[in-house]
């Protein structure tokens, strides 16, 4: 709470402070009862792999696939030593098999490049998932910041021709799902890394601007300090596609949490947010 108020005045220098509290946790957070195997190619470039991690005895389990975040030019499936294992960890220990996905950066691969990896990664584990023990009709996407701009292109634009194609839903937590190079947007240069320089595209290339293309059950999540305009572009979301489909998608608001201990709290003693996930799954499946 002491950071929170002051979080967007030095996003990268606060990430570091919540990393190293969090650190110590989850060391101590329970990691057995799984099975994980690191850096499986789904693609043919370096950073086209992914860490799978399988329950003990999994039979038809349901599969959550997390798409880190790292403002476009940045970002690795380790975060730290225990980031993001830990989100994938809890979902495993929930019966799930977790999927930790790599893809490619800006300014290497632009839009929509991360949608194009998801939709490897996806392929990759319907091929899989069976052999693993999991449900190859059961598949969700869990986008974290700039991994939420992927899933949400992936879900609901056009334009990149997916459409949600193979996924039950999707969980998009602390989404940046417009291209902005606002003022405020203290990544602006990194989106127009990943969108292109030419800002008349960027409202086309926004997951928002497509919320109504995709009937794809999804859940949002905000943190109550963000980084500047996420939680708008949250409630946005949610607002487009409750109008769209006259009924409110799940949202979540987690009280006293930033952009980045959103995340690095799963695998705590905190789980508030993860129980709000697997109902929103459940439901589907």
């Amino acid at each position: 709470m002491e950071i929170g108020p002051v979080w967007a005045s030095d996003i990268l220098k606060h990430r570091d402070v919540v990393l190293s509290a969090y650190g110590p946790a989850l060391e101590r957070a329970p990691k057995g009862g799984s099975t994980v195997t690191r850096d499986i190619p789904y693609g043919s470039h370096a950073r086209q792999v992914l860490d799978c991690f399988v329950p003990d005895g999994a039979t038809n389990a349901p599969v959550a696939i997390f798409v880190h975040g790292g403002a476009f030019v940045h970002g690795d499936k380790r975060l730290s030593s225990e980031v993001y294992d830990n989100v994938l960890y809890w979902f495993a220990g929930q019966g799930f098999i977790g999927i930790n996905t790599e893809y490619r950066l800006a300014p290497e691969s632009s839009w929509p490049g991360g949608a194009d990896d998801l939709s490897l990664a996806i392929a990759w584990v319907r091929a899989n998932v069976t052999r693993l023990g999991g449900d190859a009709g059961s598949i969700f996407a869990i986008g974290h910041s700039a991994g939420s701009t992927h899933v949400g292109t992936y879900a609901y634009d056009p334009a990149a021709g997916y459409l949600g194609q193979g996924l039950t839903g999707v969980v998009l937590l602390s989404p940046r799902l417009r291209a902005d190079v606002l003022p405020e947007n203290p990544f602006a240069e990194n989106v127009r890394a990943y969108f292109g320089d030419d800002a008349s595209l960027y409202e086309a290339r926004s997951p928002l601007t497509h919320a109504d293309a995709s009937a794809l059950p999804v859940m949002i999540a905000i943190a109550e300090f963000e980084n500047p305009l996420l939680d708008l572009y949250g409630l946005e979301l949610a607002h487009r596609i409750a109008a769209a489909r006259r009924w409110a998608p799940r949202f979540v608001r987690l009280a006293g949490h930033n952009h980045t201990s959103l995340i690095a709290h799963f695998n705590t003693i905190e789980d508030r947010l993860g129980r709000e996930i697997v109902e929103f799954t459940r439901r589907l499946v």
